[in-house]
């Protein structure tokens, strides 16, 4: 009786950390897709930021950029945000504040890295 007792226990303990992990997989946020960025007239080619390669999916932290160095928040016009401008990075705002060469390749590196022809 008590061995069918604990095994009962072990399922009831099974099917309710099954529930609590797909609750907590459905509250993650879903990462957009691809973002196409506007290219200044001497660029290289078009920038395209994919979240994919920036974030673990598993485990996504989006205040590690989000709002400090990029604006979600919807607005009427794009007025209030900072265009992603290298002379930002330089400064180590914006992608300059992991792409510095240490956290992970400096903007200097190779243009091709972010831009595609």
């Amino acid at each position: 009786m008590r061995r069918t007792g604990n095994w009962l226990v072990g399922i009831g303990l099974v099917t309710y950390l099954g529930a609590g992990i797909a609750v907590v997989a459905q509250t993650l946020p879903r990462l957009p897709g691809e973002l196409k960025l506007t290219p200044s007239a001497d660029s290289p080619g078009q920038v395209v930021f994919d979240h994919a390669t920036h974030v673990d999916a598993s485990r996504p932290v989006c205040t590690t950029c989000h709002p400090r160095e990029f604006s979600i928040l919807k607005t009427k016009t794009t007025a209030g945000r900072r265009p992603i401008l290298h002379e930002n990075f330089t400064k180590g705002r914006q992608c300059g504040s992991c792409h510095d060469g240490r956290k992970a390749f400096a903007v200097e590196d190779d243009c091709t890295n972010c831009h595609r022809g």
